[in-house]
């Protein structure tokens, strides 16, 4: 059994990773924010966190972490003109800087595993220019950025790697996806025609995390149908 840490537990991609873990039998601790839950569900212990403060409480952690995710994210698609130079900044703050605070603050819990892990999650949208996307693929840009310097600065002891999807299923796409029409459309740019669902997301951040990844650090795993490598 392995303790991890997830940052952002509580839905979309973080939420179903937890319950993942912790249905394989590891101990689970999950951060929320917004989305409020009920107290150790499932085997998860769950703890309050806006990684935006300025201190961060991370509630009650073992000793020894082997791993963490960190899931916050943010979906915004606006013409780059209608982008205001202050909301770069505050996806930077969520996506990056909240990464880097957590990291640096769990460092010493890692350092003293055997097989520690960091998993970052970025987008499609920084390999693959798309419009619309400026402010989501810069701050995602960071953290592969942030990805490989971590990988590169941790090695061997720290194992950093980055899932990229493309659009997934999820509470924070649902504006994209709310009707059949956006659905099919969306779909239909995939080589795989359909658009991700969570588990496609989580199978691999948990092969990541786990031991079965052990020779495998700074790289970005593309979980997007194809979509950044084919075109059909």
């Amino acid at each position: 059994m392995a303790n991890y840490l997830i940052i952002g537990a509580s839905s979309g991609i973080g939420k179903a990773f937890a319950l993942r873990l912790a249905g394989e039998g590891h101990q689970v601790y999950g951060t929320f924010n917004n989305n409020a839950v009920e107290l150790d569900p499932q085997g998860i212990k769950y703890s309050h966190l806006n990684v935006l403060d300025e201190t961060l409480d991370l509630g009650p952690l073992p000793d020894v972490l082997d791993g963490i995710a960190y899931c916050p994210g943010s979906i915004n698609l606006r013409p780059f003109t209608r982008i205001k130079p202050e909301e770069f900044l505050n996806d930077l703050h969520l996506q990056v800087v909240g990464a880097v605070k957590v990291i640096q603050a769990v460092v010493p819990k890692l350092r003293k595993s055997n097989h520690a892990s960091i998993v970052l999650f970025s987008t499609v949208a920084v390999q693959t220019g798309l419009p619309y996307h400026a402010q989501v693929a810069a701050s995602k840009g960071a953290v592969e950025g942030l990805t490989r310097a971590l990988a590169a600065e941790y090695a061997p002891k720290i194992r950093v790697n980055c899932v990229a999807p493309s659009l997934t299923d999820t509470p924070l796409s649902a504006p994209l996806l709310n009707s059949e029409q956006k659905r099919e459309a969306n779909a239909q740019r995939h080589p795989m025609k359909r658009i991700g669902k969570t588990e496609d997301i989580v199978h691999a951040a948990e092969f990541l995390l786990s031991g079965k990844a052990d020779w495998i650090t700074g790289q970005i795993l593309h979980v997007d149908g194809g979509f950044s490598a084919l075109k059909v």
